[in-house]
């Protein structure tokens, strides 16, 4: 335990991407089996515990201190783990403690009440650097600033493999991976995913830059809209059909409609999963609806129909053309879909170009049109995972602003919890008796600098009106002018709607909140930001 706690604090207090990577790389080298195997699926969320923490914690610390101290304590120090740990008292048997392997077992099964004893025997057996271990290895979310790409990027190198090898047979491994161990250390034969359908890293694109214009010659690329909703991945073979999320995350069971129009296929598709009626796509709103649900009755497969955009195509039966050009595969998808015709799909449109001059004139019309933006991708580019330098970019429509009043702000997480960091802000409307009043709009945590946090925090702090726990509401007296995607409607929020990948754009402090945005002005951009249409038959401008 005491390593994958070095482990832990040390990737926890290192910024370094280098850093972080030698720390992993030493680590599972260095540690047994399985405990290394379970350190890999605990930074991966692959960790097969589900346990409820918070209660269970919340039921043992009661034993030592009262329930309200104990909250002040967590909203102060802003991490569960390290609030526990801190607080819980120490025994003269503490020490190296039980293994991962241990812990792991103890948590898999049993009762929440068995399972709150144990933990709280094997919190006993430890100091506070393992207590804080062990409650970041079962809660699900370790937060040390290691991704999933990053954990497998080290294992690849501290064994000197292919990250892409492992990426490849990844979603085929069970934690505590121990055939992949094996493999690594030259042990065995790579494993083999077989005939299952698994997940294939999927390629990414980068934002393009203003300066990335002079070194991108037309010629080279082709050019496809960019579709607002969800990437996804159908991977079907032998009559077994799963889909999953960019990440990997299986989503098969919210989608059956999906799995029975590729039953009959043996692929690896890549596209856009959208709600679509009559040939026209729904807001992402609808697309929501559908999204984490653990059931899905008719009545929702009836109100929210649920389509696959195509545009790639990763696998055809036992054919790999991951290493074809995208040229390639293109031609390849569009004859595979003339001949099999899946059910609730259809081919992401080309855009025809000449220079980028006329392809900016048609991305110039993509809010008008209801489109995301463009998609560029080089035509000789290969289906490599993750983002590849050069390869595909991303070219979203220009954001939508409006000039917001703060309402709330809430405590951060990590290196923010001594900072107010998250800010919920709103417009104005005309109250029931002829009062103006704020409504929430939105709710951000991104955009500004660390000075900026600095400067936030403390005006947050002498302009506080009201305390709810790690949340301060203020005095209206603060406008951020917010950058976002799009508007929706929504239910949640008292205004009736709410923006979509809201950030702070700017801090206005030289504007009076009085001359903020209106409900009204919101409510008039609305309609144009969430009509979706379907993919236009010609082109929305001029093409050349």
């Amino acid at each position: 335990m005491r390593a994958f706690a070095a482990l832990l604090d040390g990737l926890a207090t290192t910024q370094s991407r280098n850093r972080k990577t030698a720390l992993l790389g030493r680590y599972f080298r260095d540690a047994s089996d399985p405990d290394r195997g379970w350190a890999l699926a605990a930074l991966t969320d692959g960790l097969p515990i589900r346990v409820s923490l918070r209660r269970m914690l919340a039921g043992l610390t009661s034993r030592f201190i009262d329930p309200v101290l104990y909250k002040m304590s967590r909203d102060y120090v802003g991490d569960t783990a390290e609030t526990v740990a801190l607080l819980w008292p120490d025994r003269a048997n503490a020490g190296e403690g039980p293994s991962l392997d241990t812990v792991v077992q103890a948590m898999a099964s049993g009762t929440t009440a068995e399972r709150t004893e144990a933990l709280g025997r094997i919190l006993d057996s430890l100091d506070p650097s393992g207590r804080w271990a062990v409650l970041k290895l079962i809660g699900g979310a370790p937060r040390v600033g290691v991704s999933a790409r990053l954990a497998r990027t080290a294992l690849a190198e501290a064994f000197d493999r292919d990250v892409n090898d492992i990426e490849d047979i990844w979603h085929a491994l069970e934690a505590p991976y121990s055939d992949l161990f094996q493999w690594l250390e030259g042990r065995a034969d790579k494993p083999d995913p077989g005939l299952r359908p698994v997940f294939r890293p999927v390629m990414l694109a980068h934002p393009i830059e203003d300066d990335d214009w002079p070194k991108l010659d037309a010629k080279d690329f082709s050019a496809e809209w960019k579709w607002d909703g969800i990437r996804v991945q159908i991977s079907a073979r032998g009559g077994e059909v799963r889909m999953f999320s960019r990440q990997g995350d299986d989503i098969s069971i919210a989608f059956p409609e999906i799995r029975s129009a590729f039953a009959m296929q043996t692929c690896v598709a890549d596209g856009e999963l959208l709600v679509m009626r009559d040939g026209v796509i729904a807001p992402f709103n609808d697309l929501q609806q559908r999204l984490n649900r653990k059931t899905v009755t008719a009545k929702m497969l009836r109100e929210y129909p649920a389509h696959v955009r195509l545009y790639d195509l990763l696998f055809v039966d036992d054919e790999d053309l991951r290493a074809s050009s995208f040229d390639s595969r293109r031609a390849r998808l569009e004859a595979w879909h003339v001949e099999h015709q899946p059910p609730l799909t259809d081919l992401s449109q080309l855009v025809a170009f000449e220079s980028f001059d006329a392809l900016h004139t048609v991305w110039s019309s993509a809010r008008d049109d209801g489109i995301e933006g463009l998609m560029l991708k080089r035509r000789d580019s290969v289906y490599q995972a993750g983002r590849v330098k050069g390869q595909w970019f991303k070219w979203k429509r220009a954001a939508l602003t409006l000039d917001c009043v703060m309402m709330y702000a809430q405590r951060g997480s990590g290196k923010r919890s001594s900072f107010y960091s998250d800010y919920t802000f709103g417009v104005w409307r005309d109250g029931s008796e002829g009062q103006r009043e704020l409504v929430p709009v939105g709710k951000a945590y991104s955009g500004f600098t660390d000075d900026e946090l600095k400067q936030l925090d403390r005006w947050i702090r002498a302009n506080t009106t009201e305390t709810f726990g790690p949340v301060r509401a203020v005095s209206p007296g603060l406008v951020l002018e917010v950058a976002f995607d799009a508007l929706q409607k929504s239910a949640r929020h008292k205004s009736g709607v709410a923006m979509r990948f809201p950030r702070i754009h700017r801090i206005r402090w030289d504007k009076p909140a009085s001359e903020a945005e209106t409900l009204e002005t919101v409510m008039a951009m609305l309609g144009q930001s969430t009509a979706v249409p379907d993919q236009p038959a010609s082109p929305p401008s001029t093409l050349i």
